[in-house]
Formats: C-alpha cells, sequence, structure tokens
C-alpha cells in the first residue's frame, strides 16, 4: 500500500493546558464499517478533532473481547473457566495446557491488520479534521494479560503481550506511516481506585514504568495517547471513583516516565463511568489541580447524553476552574457499546461543551 498516514499539522508540544477546548474520540463507534464511522463522527466533530479513529466496528465493537475468544482455538491454551462476556463475572479464562508454552509470535492481535483495512476510508476524511492523524487502540499488555489469564496469569504472561503488541506497532508504522497509537488501560486505573492513599502513588509508578516501556518499544518518534479506563463492559463500568485522584496519581505518574523520542500528545481521564453521568460536585474535580503532565494534554471524559446540558456545562466549570485552562472534551469511554442514536447524541454532547 503506498498512501501512508501523516501527522505533518499535529498539535506542537506544549505545557499540557488548552488554550481552545479540543474533541477527542475514545475509540469505538456503532456503526455497519469504518468508512460509515469515520464519516459520522468527521460530519459531528470534524475540524475540532486533532486524531480520527476507524470506530472499532464490527468484531472490535466491544474492545479486546474477541481477541480474548480467539485463544478458544490457541494450541498452547486451553479454557480454565467458561464465560460469554455477559458481565464482569462471566469472562471466560485461559491457561497454558501442560508441556505448552506461550510464544509471542502466536498471539495475532489483529491490530495491524484493522489498520489497513481502515486507512483508506480514513485518507477519505483526512481533510475534514483538524490535522493530528489516524489514532490507533492498543490495549495496554497488563490488560490483555489480566483479562486472558486473570490475577494470578496478570504478571506471568505480561511480557508476552508486550512483545506481541511490539510487533504489532512496528507493522502498522511500515503500512499505515505516521499514525497515534492510543495505550488503553483499564486494569491499571481500577487497581489504583481500590488502593488507599498511601499505596496508590507507589503503585501508580510501577504501573506506569510498564506502559511507558511498551511506548518506548515502538518505533521511533511515534507518537502517543493514553486512554485511561474505568471499564465498559456492555456500558457498564467496572471501577468507580470517589474523586478525581487516582486519575492524577496515574497521570502524573505516565508523564514523568514517558520515553524520549516517543511524544506523549494527551491523556484522557475518564470523569464519568460508561452509563453513570460524572458528579456534580466541585470536590469531585479539585484533585486536577495537581496535575503535571508537560506537554501532553488533558481531555476530559465527562461528556455524557444522559445528563443535562446546564449540569454537563456546571460540571465543566469545576473541572476547567480546578485544570487552571479550558478542557478537551470527549466521553469516558468509546461509544461502541451505545446504539447509534445514543453515540450521535454523545458526539453532539462533545459539540456542545466545545462551546461558550
Amino acid at each position: 500500500m503506498t498512501a501512508r498516514a501523516t501527522s505533518s499539522d499535529r498539535p506542537a508540544d506544549g505545557e499540557g493546558l488548552s488554550t481552545v477546548r479540543r474533541a477527542h474520540l475514545v475509540g469505538s463507534f456503532p456503526a455497519g464499517d469504518a468508512a460509515e464511522a469515520m464519516r459520522i463522527v468527521a460530519t459531528r466533530l470534524g475540524p475540532s478533532l486533532d486524531y480520527l479513529p476507524d470506530g472499532e466496528t464490527g468484531d472490535r465493537r466491544s474492545w479486546i473481547t474477541t481477541t480474548i475468544d480467539r485463544f478458544r482455538h490457541h494450541p498452547a491454551l486451553e479454557l480454565s473457566r467458561p464465560g460469554d462476556w455477559s458481565s464482569y463475572e462471566s469472562t471466560p479464562r485461559f491457561r497454558v495446557r501442560r508441556g505448552e508454552r506461550l510464544d509471542a509470535d502466536t498471539i495475532d492481535l489483529g491490530i495491524a491488520a484493522a489498520a489497513e483495512a481502515s486507512l483508506p476510508a480514513y485518507l477519505g476524511q483526512r481533510g475534514t479534521i483538524g490535522g493530528g492523524g489516524l489514532q490507533i487502540g492498543i490495549p495496554g499488555a497488563l490488560d490483555l494479560a489480566m483479562f486472558a489469564f486473570g490475577p494470578a496469569g496478570m504478571l506471568r504472561y505480561a511480557d508476552r503481550f508486550a512483545d506481541a503488541l511490539t510487533r504489532e506497532m512496528h507493522d502498522v508504522h511500515a503500512t499505515a506511516g505516521d499514525v497515534l497509537f492510543q495505550i488503553e488501560i483499564p486494569v491499571e486505573l481500577i487497581l489504583l481506585t481500590r488502593m488507599p492513599g498511601p499505596v496508590r502513588k507507589p503503585l501508580a509508578r510501577l504501573l506506569a514504568k510498564r506502559v511507558s516501556a511498551l511506548a518506548g518499544a515502538a518505533p521511533a518518534a511515534a507518537q502517543f495517547g493514553v486512554h485511561l479506563c474505568l471499564g465498559d463492559l456492555n456500558h457498564r463500568a467496572l471501577g468507580a471513583l470517589n474523586d478525581a485522584r487516582p486519575v492524577v496519581d496515574l497521570a502524573n505518574a505516565l508523564a514523568a516516565r514517558w520515553p524520549a523520542g516517543r511524544p506523549l500528545r494527551y491523556v484522557h481521564g475518564p470523569l464519568a463511568a460508561a452509563d453513570l453521568p460524572p458528579a456534580d460536585d466541585p470536590a469531585f474535580y479539585r484533585p486536577l489541580r495537581d496535575l503535571r503532565l508537560g506537554g501532553a494534554r488533558f481531555i476530559a471524559g465527562y461528556a455524557h447524553e444522559r445528563q443535562d446540558l446546564s449540569t454537563q456545562q456546571r460540571i465543566r466549570g469545576y473541572l476547567e476552574d480546578a485544570l487552571g485552562a479550558p478542557a478537551d472534551v470527549s466521553t469516558s469511554c468509546g461509544l461502541g457499546r451505545r446504539d447509534q442514536p445514543s453515540a450521535i447524541a454523545a458526539l453532539d454532547r462533545i459539540k456542545e461543551l466545545l462551546a461558550g
């Protein structure tokens, strides 16, 4: 393929605080294919978007569930717990068969193939957005290991997934060019929400080290964003925030340890939780005063179509007062678990929150 994505007009590095509000789509969107998803999103948000994902349509609509389900056919693995993804308690778990070994080169994540397939649709919409480039979502290695093998196998197999993700990033770069990789990490943030305050910052540093190492293994000069997540399986969250402190602790730890030569463009923090709208309480957002992201922008994931606009505007005031600057706007997670009318309503809410 000769056509490639470019990011020559990407936003410049600054101090991480916006002077104008920008829009962001986390990733998935309910549509028939990438072309439809990109067309709807670009029509609704257009120049206010810096990066355009392909909508993660089809079997990628529910994030990594299809990837994990493919392990049912992996010769080195067997099912240790059945599951149909109907809830967080009904997820399948796997183990390595006796006498077998799980090697990274046998793990097919499908990321590069999906990027190549969606590139023509992106090139058709590239002129309608703000110029940042094609956004490719990749799960964190710890997250893949946790959902595939459970807590017992999370640390044991995370490095195998990191190697597989590294291969995928290099393949994407070779095929699609200068894209933005968005690393998506629910396990890390949810762990922090369950930790007592004194433990949280040391744990955030350990978790950030793993994520930063994954970025450091990407092609030189590859650009990144990070999506912190509370889960959105069947549009239900797994984690919950009492306030924004865990988001701040993890975001700061990531920015402080980010590898040189791999620009971190943004960190997205969920301030709502799947179907639950964000808190209407200024105290919830006060920890955002302590964000220290260097040149990365902070994207506030608070747009929610089930909360009235006046309340959402009041929340915008709380978080922008804490940040001391306008906040980029997004939902808490991708929109793939909504029906299309609700997803379009969420896009329209993002647009409304950009104004004023």
